[in-house]
């Protein structure tokens, strides 16, 4: 070392021009998701949201965080970054929208080992897209360029979502019991979850992610297994605004249907799903034939392409059905909830349609 050169930033592998340029790509994509509370500008050293612009009288906060998980390995591994924001917002808004909240702002957290504007503009890219879809402004963000913690083409992602709900609206109600409906909403795919074992099932299936995919006609392995998560905010809030039928959500994530209906649950109540009422997607077809995935891991890893649970007052099954279709929605009539003695659970009938 030429102890008579200063140091800087830069030779540590930090570039700030980079960081800066980055800032001025995605300035035009969050002005684009600015909403009411919300002018959707970042630059401050914080985001500021108005409740009172957004028509709240008597709010409570509802707050999310969540990542992608090792999706977004395969999205690094296809060299895909477009969509994987989309995802990042899907997680967390989803959770929100199951206690009746409105997403409201959204910030993300974006770690590299080098950081190029261009590639996470497109990540940028994504995220605005995914806070569009579900009504919230991107408000701001960090970018953290970390060489030595991460190799310099890898890259790390966290999102954080609040929203607000008015008091007396908040889900689940506590009124969830035996003879509700229990409606699901389709997923896009594999959604965020369960890309450890996808991950091991494309290794061991010996098929390269820009082969064809097994299961989708026209799309390459990696591309199709990337399809990002559905966004379910705008159809459900159009639901809870026109009736008062829902009780209770559930976002199918890890753990699937076994382990995320029982939170919505009271004691002294079950969940009884028919299975072979889910619409089993190709994707999980391909991944249970060439894994040799049994059912019961399916049911508790995937969303199996139901990628949210409603439960319903029963009297209220066919009106809920009926606007959640206006909105755009196919539905599902999966089940209902029963009596039992202990903790809530999910009992299945039926056999998941995996052939």
């Amino acid at each position: 070392m030429n102890k008579n050169k200063g140091l800087s930033y830069r030779d540590a592998g930090v570039d700030i021009d980079a960081g800066n340029r980055l800032v001025d790509l995605i300035k035009p994509l969050t002005r684009a998701t600015a909403r009411p509370g919300a002018d959707g500008s970042i630059g401050g050293f914080g985001g500021v949201f108005d409740l009172a612009k957004a028509g709240y009288r008597d709010p409570l906060l509802v707050a999310a965080t969540d990542g992608v998980g090792t999706k977004l390995k395969l999205a690094i591994d296809a060299d895909k970054h477009d969509t994987i924001g989309i995802d990042l917002v899907a997680m967390s808004v989803n959770d929100l929208i199951v206690q009746g909240a409105e997403p409201l702002l959204f910030l993300d957290y974006y770690a590299c080992g080098k950081l190029n504007p261009e590639r996470a503009r497109d990540v940028v890219a994504g995220i605005a897209s995914g806070c569009k879809e579900a009504g919230c402004a991107l408000v701001g963000g960090e970018t953290a360029e970390m060489p030595g913690l991460y190799a310099a083409e890898d890259y790390d992602l966290a999102g954080f979502a609040l929203g607000a709900v008015e008091r007396d609206k908040l889900l689940p109600r506590k009124d969830v019991g035996a003879g509700d409906v229990i409606l699901g909403l389709p997923s896009s795919g594999v959604h965020s979850n369960g890309f450890s074992l996808v991950r091991r099932v494309v290794a061991e299936s010996g098929v390269a992610l820009v082969a064809d995919a097994p299961f989708a006609k026209g799309e390459k392995l990696g591309h199709a297994l990337l399809a990002p998560t559905r966004i379910y905010v705008k159809a459900i809030l159009a639901a809870l605004k026109a009736s008062d039928g829902i009780k209770a959500l559930a976002h199918i994530t890890g753990g699937g249907f076994t382990d995320n209906i029982p939170r919505v649950l009271p004691d002294g109540t079950v969940a009884k799903i028919d299975s072979s009422n889910i619409p089993v997607l190709p994707v999980f077809k391909w991944l249970a034939r060439e894994g040799n995935i049994v059912e019961g891991e399916m049911l508790r890893t995937f969303n199996c392409g139901i990628g949210m649970v409603i439960v319903v007052a029963a009297r209220e099954a066919d009106a809920i059905t009926a606007l959640l279709i206006k909105a755009g929605e196919k539905v599902s009539r999966l089940g209902e909830i029963a009596k039992a003695d202990g903790e809530p659970r999910v009992i299945y009938s039926g056999k998941l349609g995996l052939q």
